[in-house]
């Protein structure tokens, strides 16, 4: 086995541009955690990863440890949850949760409990009615799988206690708040 490559399976929570045709990108990876890596030519228009690295797809991806940030080096999509990219507050919600994990998780913390609940808010995204009791339930959830509230008891303000622990209000939640409207 090579120390240097490694593949894991993740979903993209945020990307940004990088220099003239790149992106880093921070994916939730089910081994490894919350990691960032650089994907380099991907914003050129013939690039092959392109349509994989999207905000809230669910990736399966090799990547190889270099000095400084980790590179991908492949990428497939396992799920690119299309049924959400319909509609504007389904995919508004999708960046809130993507956000919210980013924020409350730490680099290179392995947590599959939390992979497995990212996914499965994702599924329920793309047919959930109700979207406000989602989020409040996708709260609730982050927040005692990270161990920030006990199981099993009520969560009278999800949204104020999330801002709570991590110290900073969700740029999304600004702007899904204005869909939800």
């Amino acid at each position: 086995m090579n120390l240097r490559s490694y593949l894991d399976e993740g979903v993209v929570l945020a990307r940004r541009n990088y220099g003239e045709a790149d992106r880093i990108l921070s994916v939730f990876c089910r081994r490894n955690g919350r990691l960032s890596f650089l994907a380099k030519g991907v914003r050129k228009p013939l690039s092959r990863k392109r349509g994989h690295i999207e905000v809230f797809s669910h990736i399966e991806f090799q990547a190889s440890r270099i000095k400084g940030i980790d590179l991908i080096t492949e990428v497939d999509t396992l799920g690119n949850f299309n049924k959400i990219r319909l509609s504007l507050q389904r995919t508004s919600l999708a960046y809130y949760f993507m956000e919210a994990v980013g924020r409350s998780t730490r680099e290179g913390e392995g947590h599959p409990e939390l992979f497995a609940l990212i996914k499965d808010y994702l599924l329920r995204l793309e047919t959930e009615k109700t979207l406000k009791k989602l989020k409040s339930d996708f709260i609730y959830a982050l927040l005692t799988t990270l161990g920030f509230w006990p199981r099993g008891k009520v969560l009278p303000n999800p949204e104020n206690k999330l801002e709570e622990v991590i110290e900073y209000r969700l740029f999304s939640e600004r702007v899904g708040k204005r869909i939800f409207e």
